[in-house]
């Protein structure tokens, strides 16, 4: 059996506590062997506007996972051209390395619209996907959804037991930009490059 490589997909715009909290979670529930982060170029689902250059956010996660061995950064959506499509990244990932088992890591949002993405059928057929739950009041939501998939797809969907800080990058630029205080919502670092830079403000 090969690696188990978790996948860490988004804008991250910016990165938080709570994806580091949601990535290293889902490493110790489903004894991965490291947490890849893919930051994203184009994204297609996002409007542009008020999202930094992709190598700033890039640099943030440097920053955020620096001391985690098992956590890594990928420029693979960044240097690609075009839109960023999630089944594109993991055919891209399954080419370079064949005997690694890969996890795509979500929240409870974003399974629930994964029906959307670009060839779900694809993402579903090779890849494990691993939710958690966000907050609270949505785990009946998740069950019926990933029941949904399971048969629809014949996918391997996982509910993580995980829970993570109920926190969103958007709220995070608004207190910014509204000069309210973020400390401790963000890794040290990436708080004080923002600072520093004034960014979001």
């Amino acid at each position: 059996m090969g690696k188990k490589i978790g996948i860490m997909g988004g804008t991250f715009n910016p990165i938080h506590v709570g994806h580091l909290l949601l990535a290293e979670q889902a490493r110790e529930a489903l004894a991965l062997d490291e947490v890849l982060f893919i930051p994203s170029g184009n994204s297609y689902m996002k409007d542009s506007s008020g999202i930094l250059d992709s190598a700033v956010r890039a640099h943030l996660i440097a920053l955020a996972i620096e001391k985690n061995p098992y956590f890594h950064l990928s420029y693979m959506e960044i240097n690609r051209e075009g839109a960023s499509y999630t089944c594109d990244t993991l055919t891209e990932l399954k080419s370079q390395n064949m005997d690694v088992e890969y996890y795509l890591i979500l929240g409870a949002d974003n399974l629930l619209t994964l029906e959307s993405w670009k060839n779900p059928d694809y993402i579903l057929q090779n890849c494990i996907v691993a939710a958690a739950v966000r907050g609270t009041g949505t785990e009946m939501r998740l069950e019926k959804i990933a029941s949904h998939l399971i048969y629809e797809y014949q996918a391997d969907i996982r509910i993580l037991p995980a829970r993570y800080m109920d926190l969103s990058s958007s709220e995070i630029r608004k207190r910014l930009k509204e000069g309210k205080s973020v400390r401790y919502m963000l890794p040290n670092k990436v708080y004080e490059y923002i600072e520093t830079n004034r960014l979001y403000q």
